[in-house]
């Protein structure tokens, strides 16, 4: 694969695009009240998409090559910010995973935005979208189904429901 020239426009584009994207993405973590929104996302997705560009147009170099290790360095490093929003609370629940997730795919559509793959972007942000709404219904779901009747540790009330202080444990430390 030899040289690609970009023009000013062509890269204007796949920055805006990355941007926008991004912005999508962070305004739904925004509007939920997460610690990653708006900025963070649309930060992550035209650096990401910044980085393409630029490997991509570097003379002289193999675009597969170096946009291959752009990919590997993105995806490994985005992992850290990624980390710094999953948390725990003291009864124990995880918080922060699907935020993290959020930066991970913000920094992929980046990429993708970078390379110029329109269709990818276009149906992932889509798939991303109706994936976030899953969340909404799964909550409705949560609170619609009744637990099983050993849930927690597996003990019950005696009729037939299980006893837990909804952390997933009964409360009954060290007995």
């Amino acid at each position: 694969m030899g040289f690609i020239h970009l023009s000013n426009w062509e890269i204007f584009l796949r920055l805006f695009v990355a941007t926008m994207v991004g912005c999508l993405l962070g305004l739904n973590r925004e509007i939920l009240g997460k610690p990653a929104g708006l900025r963070t996302h649309a930060l992550v997705s035209l650096g990401s998409a910044l980085m393409a560009v630029t490997v991509i147009g570097v003379q002289g170099y193999n675009p597969g090559d170096g946009f291959s290790r752009v990919m590997q360095g993105v995806i490994t490093g985005i992992g850290f910010l990624g980390a710094g929003v999953i948390l725990r609370d003291v009864s124990g629940k995880v918080t922060g995973l699907t935020t993290a997730a959020m930066i991970w795919i913000a920094a992929v559509l980046g990429l993708a935005s970078g390379a110029g793959r329109w269709v990818e972007v276009g149906i992932a942000t889509v798939m991303i979208f109706l994936i976030l709404l899953l969340e909404r219904w799964e909550h409705k779901l949560h609170f619609s189904i009744p637990p099983h009747k050993n849930a927690g540790n597996g003990k019950g009330d005696g009729n037939g429901n299980g006893i837990t202080n909804g952390s997933g444990d009964n409360g009954n430390h060290g007995a």
